[in-house]
């Protein structure tokens, strides 16, 4: 052993010996002194950034008293005026006061809770206040850890968390399409690179932790946080999640200085809630737990160094994921090797209480949730603060807390807060909205846009055509970007684009046509539709507008009023319907009606069941929310400077009688109705485009391999059409005969190309054991010989098949 070994060792022994002397002393007493260690410089090895992290953690862990490790369990956010001033400035002295022994977490730096008005109570934002801005949020941060790190007595940095589910939530920040539209890309490497950005942000401003991605699977468009997800299928949401990942955090530890830790949401079940109501009960079984709804958790936990997971509102077979020991500590930790933090989603364990009335009190909440592995309770201490009170009663054990704190002090030191817990206020807002970010929200909502209809090749509009243009609809002026947003440098409109775009070349005309809602606040819980007069005047005035123009552009859809996170009940978000809202439908018919060239646009956070405009639009486009740079893109998609090839990752139903409705059904799903139709409105994967492509069938490097072997599958795509474009190759497996019922198809993998007029390109991938596998009877996975149908396609619909056999 060398002389660093010897001294790593003795390290590590000595903070052995401390955690045992820590043990035999009352719970509530600090360490004896003359158990901790040293470096030989006489600094403390927690101190001590050549030491390994575990050495770190378990010298730390040794010093400090059980206040202090229950310290480090909890956050704070409704309450920030304990360690705020009046004017919302950091307080050294009330922290003191409030925390004496330090304090783990620091929820929404960015934001002004606790200022005014009062705090309403619940997980969501407050309506009407301008939070801080990027040198605001710096010198918040830094006071904040300060005080941390030179006045509480072991100095131990906080974890500052901020949302991020699509850019940094926070004034001035880069806005991206929302998590659907992103999904709608079907490309990982832009997804990575948007959330490059979104890390760079969140970092210069000083947080450290973002509440993102969402990796739930979304199989209910009722429920108003479908427009967070990345859709309806485990591999579409895994790629796009793990992607994500890796843009906010790397692939590997200790943190770059540019980067910051995610946390997955929400674990599990989430995304098909009963009724379609946000955190309703997911009457899921174990096998489709498995099957679709682990994945995502699964491979981001498996293949990157994700340290921290969110448990979800909802039960699970009556039990709430916050306290459910099977799936947070059984499967989690022990099947999937879990080593990180589980963090509870805002005021979740209180909800045991309040909203599943399990327990009497938050004090008995909190027991079930340590023991089935909750580790850090946010936005604020509540039934955490019982921890210590629970330890004397000897309903918690010491040994528990400590498996806590190491987890959330590995990550600390991980995150290198130890060594620099600082943000550099002269730079955070130049790392933010930078010209190369603001490109990329451009390229990424050009990537989104989703082409569901083109009759007639109405698209690309021919500018020489057009004298006139009238541009009609609320949401073509006042832009919505969607729900978990803050307020970008700019939101370019559809009106200001096509106003850019005419300039010299044609007159636009505007008219309101038709106002959905009276406000589009998210976080307001009052929605309030338009008056059926004012819309009857509106639509007049929209007519009058639109018989004087050669080509009509129509923004229809919906906002963040209509679809949201449900959080409390005065605030709500689903919808017993999927129609659009209001007299939309009406509008676009008489619009139609005219004659004229129209293109309609949707921009929405739920799909909408848009029969109407599906059979009679001229062109039809899927926007969802494309942040900041809307307009642009949507010009550069209209005038065909960009070839939209986005696909849909979600079913659109025909109406909510269809529901649910998901492209992986099981056989005897689909039968049919009495006077009515299974087959959707538009299919998983669709997308249309410009061009033309062409697909081959599966070419299989071997028709024949065995159950533990992997095989090549090549498909040929080739541009048969005039104009660049891009296609998603789309693979899918179905399992022909088997132990256990199997979808009818399940999407394996995936690839967006880019083709030029008449090229061809092979693209091949790699179907391994897993892909070819499911859960037995005993609930094991296993792959079965037989034979497998292997297709290829453009969507989840058109498809080319060939097979598999396996021996």
């Amino acid at each position: 052993m060398t002389v660093s070994g010897h001294a790593r060792r003795r390290a590590r022994l000595a903070c052995f010996a401390a955690i045992a002397a820590l043990a035999m002393a009352p719970a509530w007493m600090p360490a004896p002194a003359q158990a901790q260690a040293s470096n030989k410089a006489g600094v403390p090895l927690y101190k001590d950034a050549s030491q390994p992290v575990e050495v770190r953690v378990e010298d730390l862990l040794s010093r400090m008293t059980l206040e202090e490790r229950i310290a480090q369990l909890v956050s704070i956010w409704e309450h920030k005026d304990r360690i705020q001033t009046p004017n919302g400035d950091f307080d050294p002295a009330k922290a003191s006061a409030a925390f004496p022994n330090g304090l783990g977490m620091i929820s929404r730096p960015s934001d002004r809770r606790g200022v005014t008005p009062p705090a309403p109570g619940s997980a969501g934002a407050a309506a009407g206040i301008g939070n801080r801005n990027p040198e605001e949020t710096a010198r918040y941060i830094n006071a904040a850890q300060k005080w941390a790190v030179e006045n509480t007595r072991l100095g131990i940095p906080m974890f500052m968390h901020e949302e991020a589910l699509h850019g940094l939530v926070a004034p001035g920040a880069t806005s991206f399409p929302q998590s659907i539209a992103l999904a709608s890309s079907w490309n990982p490497k832009m997804v990575e690179q948007v959330f490059t950005v979104a890390a760079r942000e969140a970092r210069a401003r000083g947080a450290n932790l973002v509440l993102a991605p969402v990796v739930d699977i979304a199989r209910d468009p009722r429920w108003g946080r479908i427009e967070e997800t990345y859709g309806e299928d485990p591999h579409l949401v895994s790629e796009m999640g793990l992607a994500a990942i890796r843009g906010f955090q790397g692939t590997t530890l200790p943190l770059a200085p540019d980067k910051v830790f995610v946390t997955l949401k929400h674990m599990t079940g989430h995304g098909q809630p009963e009724n379609g109501t946000n955190v309703g009960p997911a009457q899921i079984s174990e096998r489709e737990l498995r099957e679709n709804f682990f994945p995502p958790f699964e491979r981001a936990v498996k293949e990157l160094p994700v340290m921290s997971v969110m448990a979800s509102y909802n039960e699970i077979d009556g039990i709430p994921s916050h306290v459910n020991r099977w799936l947070l500590t059984d499967v989690l930790r022990g099947e999937w090797g879990f080593k990180g933090a589980v963090v509870s989603d805002y005021f979740a364990i209180r909800e045991t209480v309040t909203r599943h009335r399990m327990f009497g009190n938050v004090k008995e909440a909190a027991v079930r949730a340590l023991d089935a592995g909750v580790d850090v309770e946010t936005p604020d201490g509540e039934a955490f603060n019982n921890l210590a009170a629970l330890v004397r009663e000897g309903r918690v054990s010491e040994a528990q807390i400590n498996v806590a704190v190491r987890r959330v002090l590995t990550m600390k030191f991980q995150a290198g807060l130890f060594e620099n817990p600082y943000a550099d206020i002269r730079t955070a807002a130049k790392k933010t909205a930078t010209p190369d970010a603001i490109a990329l929200a451009r390229q990424s909502a050009r990537e989104s846009i989703v082409l569901l209809r083109n009759a007639n090749g109405l698209l690309p509009l021919n500018v020489t055509g057009i004298r006139r243009m009238a541009v009609i609809g609320t949401h073509a002026k006042d832009t919505p970007i969607g729900g978990y947003s803050d307020v970008p440098t700019h939101v370019v409109s559809v009106l200001e684009a096509m106003e850019t775009e005419g300039k010299g070349k044609f007159q636009v005309d505007y008219s309101e046509g038709v106002r959905i809602t009276e406000h589009r606040v998210w976080a307001q819980d009052k929605v309030e539709l338009t008056p059926t007069a004012t819309n009857d005047r509106l639509r007049a005035e929209a007519l009058e507008t639109a018989k004087n123009a050669d080509v009509i552009v129509l923004v229809l859809g919906g906002n963040e009023a209509l679809s949201r996170e449900a959080w409390a009940d005065n605030h709500l978000g689903d919808m017993d319907t999927l129609d659009l809202v209001g007299p939309q439908d009406r509008l676009a018919q008489e619009l139609i009606a005219l004659g004229k060239p129209v293109v309609v646009v949707l921009l929405n956070g739920r799909p909408y069941s848009v029969n109407y405009l599906a059979a009679n639009a001229p062109a039809l486009i899927e926007g969802w929310y494309l942040g900041q740079e809307t307009g642009n893109a949507l010009g550069d998609v209209i005038f065909g400077r960009y070839n939209p090839g986005g696909k849909l990752p979600v079913t659109i139903a025909r109406d909510v009688g269809q529901l649910p409705m998901f492209y992986n059904h099981k056989p005897t799903a689909r039968r049919g109705y009495l006077f009515g139709e299974t087959k959707p409105l538009y299919p998983f994967g669709y997308g249309l485009s410009y061009t033309t492509f062409e697909m081959s069938a599966p070419k299989l490097a071997s028709s024949s391999i065995g159950i533990s072997d992997s095989v090549n599958v090549s498909v040929d795509v080739t541009n048969t059409g005039k104009r660049e474009g891009d296609e998603v190759v789309q693979l899918y497996v179905r399992d022909d005969e088997a132990s256990i019922t199997r979808p009818v198809i399940e999407l394996k993998h995936f690839q967006r190309v880019t083709l030029k007029p008449g090229e061809t390109r092979t693209v091949t991938f790699t179907l391994t054991p897993r892909d070819l596998s499911f859960y037995n009877v005993e609930m094991k996975r296993v792959v079965e010989p037989g034979t497998f149908t292997i297709s290829a396609g453009p969507n989840s619909v058109d498809l080319k098949s060939s097979k598999l056999t396996v021996n």
